[in-house]
């Protein structure tokens, strides 16, 4: 199912960036959360704004709120969208604490999805076992999104342990690592009132090198997004956008907003002047 309807504008109306691409792509990614929309919102958001995702995530533990029928149905329809869609990481956390990876993760291909989280937000892993449950899920067929840092109020990411559980995870068989901030925006790389700490940012990008594409930032929060995309630019990967937001943070990526519309002001014409 792909969406043929892409509005008609000049290209160079729907992209002042002159540098969005398509999907599928493997930057500039953008990870939707859903908290628990009913079937009429979500095919309305997937025919709307399914070409702007990439990642479609049923956040924490809502999959084992769902009839299993509707829960099939979203997930199958996500994936002719072209999504990338798992459950929330701390569903994974808790059934593997109640059970075996090996029993979440053939639970979770049965459903079909096509992707699983591995975090140890709430419940903590060893090295070892997140290293086998990361390895263990890939070699099952899934696209692996591990997930670095703590639910707890007070985390802040440390340089050295991020660089490292990047290289660690990519290693192990992640596709991406996503930098927990919370559907709060608090944590993470954000203070306690969401706003970024801009030179740790730089200074993890510069060390990461080129597996630096391989990060997702989750960013819910307007002036976050915005922050992240005017220092790393419009190809910075994205997560926890909310389903009400996406089409806005694809507006904030191309310069189709005022607050990232003069990034690109220069590649336009003399009538901006």
């Amino acid at each position: 199912m792909i969406n043929s309807d892409l509005p008609l504008w000049p290209k160079e109306w729907t992209d002042p960036s002159r540098s969005r691409q398509e999907k599928p792509r493997t930057t500039g990614l953008t990870m939707v959360i859903d908290k628990g929309i009913g079937r009429s919102a979500f095919c309305d958001l997937m025919e709307l704004a399914a070409p702007y995702m990439d990642i479609y995530k049923l956040g924490f533990g809502t999959s084992a709120l769902y009839p299993r029928k509707f829960l099939q149905q979203k997930v199958e329809e996500a994936k002719e969208w072209n999504l990338h869609v798992m459950p929330g990481g701390t569903f994974f956390e808790i059934a593997h604490c109640q059970s075996t990876v090996e029993s979440y993760l053939k639970e979770i291909k049965t459903i079909g999805f096509n992707a699983v989280e591995i975090s140890d937000g709430t419940f903590p892993m060893s090295p070892d076992f997140r290293r086998r449950a990361i390895y263990t899920a890939a070699a099952a067929g899934l696209i692996v999104y591990s997930e670095f840092g703590k639910k707890a109020t007070d985390f802040r990411a440390e340089r050295e342990e991020l660089l490292n559980t990047l290289e660690s995870d990519l290693e192990s068989g992640a596709s991406y690592v996503i930098v927990e901030a919370r559907e709060s925006g608090t944590v993470g790389v954000f203070d306690r009132t969401g706003k970024v700490e801009l030179e740790f940012l730089k200074d993890i990008h510069v060390a990461a090198g080129s597996q630096a594409n391989r990060l997702i930032w989750e960013a819910p929060q307007k002036e976050q997004q915005v922050a992240l995309i005017r220092i790393l630019g419009v190809d910075v990967n994205l997560g926890n956008i909310a389903s009400t937001d996406v089409l806005a943070v694809e507006t904030l990526r191309r310069g189709l907003r005022g607050d990232t519309a003069a990034m690109f002001a220069e590649r336009g014409t003399a009538a901006c002047e």
